[in-house]
């Protein structure tokens, strides 16, 4: 009786952290095609313009793809050292700038030619922290922008990563800012 108990009481945490991230939450917020310049860490849309929003659970699935098929992942979050999706190429800074025509944009454009080798159709994923955060919003406006045909933004990010109790690990390689 106590370990049932135990049990229970151990599960509960766990449940109420998975149903705590709403990936599907409408906060009322527009889409918009352009970069979010202040605020940062405010409710996004449902929806992003000339690309699509990718679940946990179909972004686990797609994680299991061969290499080949894989999407590439790109944690923007601009916070210290964090663990973060496995695979996951850390770019902070990625998700601010002042324009499409900045330095951040210049720099994302080499970065992204690089990591898929100018396959503009290779699978993209960008998150940040969850659904109160523009800066994977505003990376993957980057990327659209950029010509990208296959880009996913992953709107609940790593707090739904983490509701879900999926893997956490160190980014693969980690973007420096400003150089």
């Amino acid at each position: 009786m106590r370990r049932a108990l135990a049990a229970i009481l151990f599960c509960l945490p766990l449940a109420a952290a998975a149903q705590a991230v709403d990936e599907k939450r409408d906060f009322g917020v527009p889409p918009s095609t352009e970069l979010r310049l202040a605020g940062h860490a405010s409710p996004t849309p449902l929806t992003i313009p000339g690309a699509q929003v990718i679940a946990t659970a179909e972004l686990r699935a797609r994680l299991e793809e061969p290499l080949e098929t894989r999407p590439l992942l790109f944690d923007v979050l601009g916070e210290d050292a964090h663990l973060t999706v496995p695979g996951a190429i850390w770019l902070p800074g990625a998700g601010r700038g002042s324009s499409f025509e900045d330095e951040v944009q210049a720099r994302l454009a080499k970065l992204l030619d690089f990591a898929t080798r100018g396959d503009r159709r290779r699978p993209l994923v960008f998150f940040c922290s969850g659904p109160e955060c523009w800066l994977s919003y505003n990376a993957a406006l980057r990327a659209v922008r950029l010509g990208y045909g296959e880009v996913r933004w992953y709107r609940g990010g790593l707090e739904a990563w983490r509701a879900a109790s999926a893997p956490l690990a160190q980014p693969r390689v980690r973007w420096k800012e400003g150089r």
